[in-house]
């Protein structure tokens, strides 16, 4: 089942992918066009991705993985691979007909859980042999080194879907080198035999027509949604999402957009504010001023739209109804600041009402949570961090305990 009614209720179940071979098919030359900074060492990379697994569990936490449940997927519904597999090969932005052919010959000729595993890493030209080159097309696709890109961003889980009450909105990703994540999140929400036949509403749906992503989304109560209208969420979908919420799930009947600044450091709602406890938050002190925000409160026809321009607290006290305690990245040393901000110190993600993890690197932020009366879960994060995203990004919440 979905249910998500906050960001701290006791976490019960949750999405992660464990980063693979994708992560060792980025090259300096495609690194702004995947839209990573670095290139993460895969076997670290994924000892600190076990770890955080490991860290969830003990705290139990049930981990499922995306390839495992796209796996279970398609084995489940053999009626969709072809669907799937050409919907893949063509949002993969492939030209050639021929390259095309050659792309589901050899995808379909994998077992599925290979198959999954390989549209993630990408598929390089030298894996498939084709037959004679009859076009220009065919003989430009052989420029570039893959035939399908790699995935490297879908590590993290929060931004293709998100999950609010016991519904979903399927992102429409902004870049194009993220587009692809969210037709994994589709079929794994439809056809996954955990979700099959539940009428699972969507509120948001990835081919709409503008950008919504997870990462800038989160559930405040169990009748209140934050968003932020950043560099990758446009408030025309922000507006979209409120009216499908407030028509599919009555309780809900607030949604606040966060204007926040539109830069690589400020690239999600979540890497500058998440909650840790009741009225407890993290903050980058960048958005610790004045404030824009519009209040889409649902009204007997639809919404009405109310600008908002305030202290971050008073606005969270307003609509929580409860004393608000912020805890700023890095504290007052500008340097630090930006620095644990960089390595996403404000990136946290709740496990239980005051318990977080965290990225062990910062420390000056951790230290401040800790004497907030917040209890601290620290993971290694020497290459997971070079993704620019903490453990709230790499993890989509599918089940929280009410609080």
């Amino acid at each position: 089942m979905i249910k998500v009614n906050s960001e701290i209720g006791k976490l019960k179940s949750v999405l992660l992918h464990r980063p693979g071979k994708e992560l060792e098919n980025l090259t300096p030359d495609v690194l702004e066009k995947l839209l990573f900074d670095d290139i993460p060492y895969l076997r670290v990379a994924q000892e600190e991705h076990d770890l955080f697994a490991d860290t969830l569990r003990k705290e139990g936490v049930e981990v499922l993985y995306l390839t495992d449940m796209m796996t279970e997927t398609l084995e489940a519904h053999p009626e969709v691979m072809c669907n799937f597999v050409n919907q893949f090969i063509e949002e993969s932005k492939v030209k050639s007909m021929t390259i095309k052919s050659g792309l589901y010959q050899y995808l379909t000729s994998l077992p599925v859980h290979d198959m999954i595993h390989k549209m993630i890493e990408g598929i390089r030209t030298h894996e498939i042999k084709l037959g004679k080159k009859n076009s220009i097309m065919d003989m430009l696709e052989n420029e570039y080194p893959f035939y399908t890109d790699p995935i490297p961003n879908i590590l993290f889980q929060r931004d293709p879907f998100a999950t609010v009450g016991h519904g979903v909105a399927v992102g429409k990703m902004s870049n194009q080198a993220r587009q692809r994540e969210t037709i994994f999140s589709e079929y794994i929400i439809k056809y996954h035999p955990r979700f099959y036949g539940k009428d699972i509403p969507f509120y948001y749906n990835r081919l709409n027509r503008y950008p919504l992503e997870g990462g800038d989304l989160l559930v405040l109560s169990d009748h209140l949604v934050a968003l932020g209208i950043s560099s990758r969420t446009d408030p025309r979908a922000i507006e979209y999402f409120a009216e499908k919420l407030f028509e599919m799930n009555p309780k809900f009947d607030t949604v606040l957009a966060f204007n926040i600044p539109k830069s690589r450091a400020f690239m999600h709602l979540d890497t500058v504010f998440t909650q840790v406890d009741y009225g407890i938050f993290t903050i980058h002190p960048g958005i610790e001023n004045k404030l824009t925000v519009f209040e889409i409160v649902k009204n007997s026809t639809r919404f009405d739209v109310i600008k908002t321009v305030g202290s971050l607290e008073s606005i969270l006290e307003k609509h929580l109804k409860t004393p608000i305690a912020l805890v700023r990245c890095g504290g007052e040393d500008v340097i630090t600041s930006v620095r644990e901000q960089w390595n996403d110190g404000a990136n946290t993600l709740a496990v239980a009402p005051g318990k977080v993890v965290v990225y062990d690197r910062n420390h000056v932020t951790n230290q401040m949570l800790r004497d907030a009366g917040v209890t601290v879960l620290e993971i290694e994060s020497s290459e997971l961090s070079r993704g620019r995203g903490g453990p709230r990004c790499m993890s989509m919440p599918l089940e929280r305990e009410d609080i």
